[in-house]
C-alpha cells in the first residue's frame, strides 16, 4: 500500500509542535525547580511528615486545602503551568505517532524514529500519573530534560521517512511484543530517574555544599524518592518480562529458535536481571539505601545502552531500526 504522503506530513507537524511544546515546559520547569525555596521543617502530621522535606511545597500534598487567600509564586505558577503545557505535548507526541501509522497503514513502532517517540510518550504518560499521586512536582524537569534530548536526537539522527517496515517486522506480534516492551522501558526510565536523584538526596546530607546539595535541596525527601522509584518499577518490571517472552515466541516462529543470544536480546535480558535484583533485594532483605538505588540505576544505564550502543554500532537480528 502506497504511503499517504499528506498524513506523514502531518505527523512530521505534530512531532515537531510537540517538541516545540515539550522545550516550553522545560523552561517553565526549570523556572520552578531554580526558584523553589529551601525548607527544613517537617510537619507535625504524621501522614504528611513523609513527604514534607527539603525543598517539597505543603501546597503539593495530596489532600490538603489550599489557602484560596494565598499568593501563588512565581515558581509555583511556572510548575503548574509545566504540567498543563506537558500535557498539550503528549497530546501532540501520541498525534504524530498515530498519523505515522495511518500514514503507512501499519504499526507505528517499525523503525528507531518511531521507538523514541512512543518511549518519550509512554515516560511523560507515566510522569503524569506519578505527579498526581505524588507530591513530585519539582521533578518535571528531570523528567522533561532527558524527553527534549531524545526527541531532538530522534529528529537529527533517527528520523526515517514514512515507510512500510521490513518484512520481518510485518507481523501482529509487533504490535504486541514492541508496544509492551517500550511502555514498560517508558516506566522504568522514569523508575531508575528517581532512583538516581535518590541517590543525589542521600549524599547531600553528607556535603552540605556545591550543586550536588544545591539540588538535593529543591528535591522531595529521599525516602519519598525512594517510594516512588520501588513502586513504579513493581509495575513496570512485570511489563517488561511479559514483552520479553512475546519477543521470544515471536523470535520462535521468525528464526526458528526463542532465544540466539543476540546482542539486543542479550543486553535486554541483563537488564531485566538488573530490575529483578533491585526489587528482589528490596522485597527479601528490606534494603531501603543506595546499594538498591545503584542496582537500578545501573539497569537505566543498561537500557540506554541497548537502544544506542546497540542500534548505532552492534550488527545483529534486530539491526532493522532504520540507521544500518
Amino acid at each position: 500500500m502506497p504511503v499517504d504522503t499528506t498524513l506523514a506530513q502531518y505527523s512530521d507537524y505534530a512531532f515537531a509542535s510537540g517538541f516545540a511544546i515539550y522545550v516550553l515546559a522545560l523552561v517553565l520547569s526549570v523556572v520552578d525547580f531554580a526558584t523553589a525555596s529551601v525548607r527544613n521543617t517537617v510537619a507535625a502530621d504524621p501522614r504528611t511528615r513523609a513527604v514534607v522535606t527539603v525543598g517539597a511545597s505543603t501546597q503539593d500534598i495530596p489532600g490538603r486545602i489550599e489557602d484560596r487567600g494565598s499568593t501563588r509564586s512565581l515558581g509555583e505558577r511556572a510548575g503548574r503551568a509545566a504540567i498543563a503545557v506537558t500535557i498539550v505535548a503528549l497530546a501532540l507526541n501520541v498525534t504524530a505517532i498515530v498519523l505515522r501509522g495511518l500514514a503507512t497503514d501499519r504499526w507505528p513502532l517499525g523503525n528507531l524514529y518511531e521507538y523514541a517517540l512512543f518511549l518519550c510518550a509512554a515516560t511523560v504518560a507515566c510522569w503524569l500519573i506519578a505527579v498526581r499521586q505524588y507530591p513530585i512536582r519539582k521533578l518535571t524537569v528531570f523528567v522533561l530534560a532527558p524527553v527534549v534530548v531524545l526527541l531532538f536526537i530522534a529528529a537529527a539522527v533517527m528520523y526515517n521517512d514514512a515507510a512500510p517496515v521490513v518484512p520481518a517486522l510485518r507481523s501482529y506480534w509487533i504490535a504486541i511484543h514492541v508496544t509492551i516492551i517500550v511502555t514498560a522501558s517508558g516506566i522504568l526510565t522514569f523508575a531508575s530517574t528517581a532512583s538516581l536523584l535518590h541517590v543525589i538526596a542521600v549524599k547531600a546530607r553528607h556535603n552540605t555544599r556545591g550543586p550536588l546539595a544545591w539540588i538535593a535541596g529543591r528535591l522531595p525527601s529521599a525516602e519519598l524518592l525512594d517510594r516512588v522509584a520501588y513502586r513504579t518499577t513493581i509495575i513496570g518490571f512485570p511489563l517488561y518480562t511479559i514483552g520479553i517472552i512475546c519477543g521470544a515466541i515471536w523470535a520462535e516462529a521468525a528464526w526458528g529458535r526463542f532465544w540466539g543470544w543476540d546482542p539486543k536480546e542479550t543486553v535486554s535480558f541483563i537488564a531485566w536481571v538488573l530490575y529483578a535484583a533491585y526489587l528482589h533485594a528490596r522485597a527479601t532483605n528490606g534494603w531501603k539505601d543506595l546499594r538498591t538505588s545503584w542496582i537500578n540505576v545501573a539497569a537505566l544505564t543498561t537500557t540506554l545502552f541497548n537502544m544506542f550502543a546497540v542500534n548505532f554500532v552492534v550488527s545483529g537480528l534486530h539491526s532493522y531500526a532504520g540507521l544500518n
